[in-house]
């Protein structure tokens, strides 16, 4: 247990924040000696690619750092594998890529933690965690108990899980169950993979293929948070009925959307940034990325109530601009 605790390691935004304790959990047995001892934690950490700190926490944060891939069983062409809730997300992938398990190839170089990829259901590339989940473990914070849950319990949505919306702050995913397989179905037709894997003149399709297109995608795309602070996309894609769409459209016939289920469209909330001017905004310590409008930045020494006043800024001219409300995909904290 680490007192008076610099958080700047722990979040991927680099914001200077302390927590007044802090431990990192190696085990499920780790997590309720800690709780037992310190109480609820008030802030669960994994990656800490998708949180943004406004200011201390003054209380209890705990780091999931349960390790370890196992194959839980294997039919056929299909592999399932148990995952802890501590590895690092493109480490995993990276692994299945390896051992020729196919199915989450599309979504390499996220930052983050296994643990929190459910939470969240990333996505990239047309595939989600939903695509090629089985189900998760998860302890229970007030009673220490490890509640499973599975497809159905977690609620999926976009970007958006039970975790997120009526169970928040009640769990610690500590495991998580994916069903992979050793013959892959390639998903090449969303955005520029194809156009990539042209470039690097690849002539017959693989994991380690596509895998490496995204990795080059996203490198040219959007920043390394090792050398620039950020959570990766700061907002979402606002979905809206296609009434609403037809009336954006008629205004501004540009616009970027993409169906989104019956009756709806799934606009480009990068588009819409941009086209309002926001790219490559500048506050001296943070801004907006100058390549991608989506990711907001921090160049060194802003604060997290910098960064979510930016974010509240963009919010609001785009709502002036375009009647539409977007909504924040990172976590705000405090």
């Amino acid at each position: 247990m680490h007192t008076h605790a610099n958080l700047q390691p722990f979040n991927t935004f680099g914001i200077q924040a302390q927590a007044a304790q802090l431990a990192e959990a190696h085990s499920v047995d780790e997590m309720r000696t800690l709780i037992d001892a310190h109480g609820t934690p008030d802030l669960v950490l994994g990656g800490g690619s998708n949180v943004l700190l406004r200011g201390d926490v003054d209380g209890f944060v705990l780091v999931n750092r349960i390790p370890g891939v196992e194959v839980v069983s294997q039919e056929g062409d299909r592999v399932r594998v148990r995952v802890g809730g501590g590895v690092v997300w493109h480490d995993f992938v990276l692994h299945c890529i390896d051992q020729g398990w196919a199915g989450v190839e599309n979504l390499s170089l996220i930052p983050g933690s296994v643990g929190a990829a459910p939470m969240q259901n990333i996505g990239a590339y047309g595939v989600e965690i939903k695509d090629v989940f089985h189900r998760l473990e998860a302890l229970h914070m007030a009673s220490g108990e490890v509640h499973t849950f599975n497809h159905q319990a977690c609620a999926f949505g976009y970007r958006e899980s039970v975790f997120k919306r009526a169970l928040k702050g009640q769990h610690i995913i500590t495991h998580v169950e994916f069903d992979l397989s050793l013959t892959p179905t390639f998903h090449t037709e969303y955005g520029a993979i194809q156009a990539e894997l042209e470039t690097m003149g690849v002539t017959e399709l693989s994991i380690r293929a596509i895998s490496d297109a995204v990795i080059r995608i996203r490198q040219s795309k959007l920043p390394d948070p090792a050398q620039i602070g950020n959570a990766g996309s700061f907002f979402k894609n606002p979905v809206v009925p296609h009434a609403e769409y037809e009336r954006i459209r008629e205004a501004h016939p540009n616009v970027v959307a993409y169906p989104a289920g019956e009756g709806h469209m799934k606009l480009a909330a990068g588009w819409l940034i941009d086209q309002a001017g926001w790219k490559g905004h500048l506050r001296g310590t943070h801004g907006v990325h100058d390549r991608q409008a989506l990711v907001l930045v921090n160049h060194g020494g802003a604060q997290g109530q910098d960064i979510w006043q930016l974010s509240e800024d963009i919010l609001q001219d785009v709502k002036t601009r375009y009647g539409v409300t977007l909504e924040r995909e990172v976590n705000i904290i405090g």
